[in-house]
């Protein structure tokens, strides 16, 4: 069971990949050999790669991997830093918060709307899941991460890598 919440994004990334990579390929085949575009290959890659950019966000949180200003954080006293630290992930976690908590209402909104996607007509809420979902999961692994670097501080250790 660790494993699978240790790994939850790869389990849905690397088919992502996977799967986007193959339609685009088809879709390339498709219009420039055949003269014939697919009509549902743009969108159906487009949709899965929102998935993925939202998928992505979680996996660099919880690699702690995220684009961070590491020159700030080292003007401060080393004592400091590690609360320094602790704080910058509470801010990406209030963030992430904030993205899930919006992502909720809006795909409330449309779940109620029955908005249909243009080409694969399939309901336009699978794609506006993904903000609510993924970051939800980063919210998750921000907790996880603070959790690690007070952990440290209380055992006057290094934070090293999820």
């Amino acid at each position: 069971m660790k494993w699978v919440l240790d790994h939850v994004e790869e389990f849905f990334m690397i088919p992502l990949i996977f799967a986007m990579s193959i339609i685009i390929f088809i879709q390339v085949v498709c219009r420039y050999v055949f003269q014939n575009s697919l009509t549902w290959s743009e969108e159906m890659a487009r949709y899965m790669f929102v998935w993925l950019v939202y998928f992505s966000v979680s996996y660099t949180a919880r690699r702690e991997k995220h684009i961070r200003i590491d020159a700030a954080i080292n003007l401060y006293p080393k004592k400091a830093r590690p609360y320094i630290e602790i704080l910058s992930e509470l801010i990406v976690l209030g963030f992430a918060i904030f993205i899930a908590v919006t992502g909720y209402t809006v795909f409330g909104k449309i779940a109620w709307s029955g908005q249909m996607s243009p080409a694969m007509r399939i309901p336009m809420q699978f794609v506006y899941a993904a903000p609510m979902i993924g970051m939800g999961l980063t919210a998750i692994r921000q907790l996880q991460c603070i959790y690690r670097r007070i952990k440290a501080l209380k055992n006057h250790e290094e934070v090293t890598e999820a």
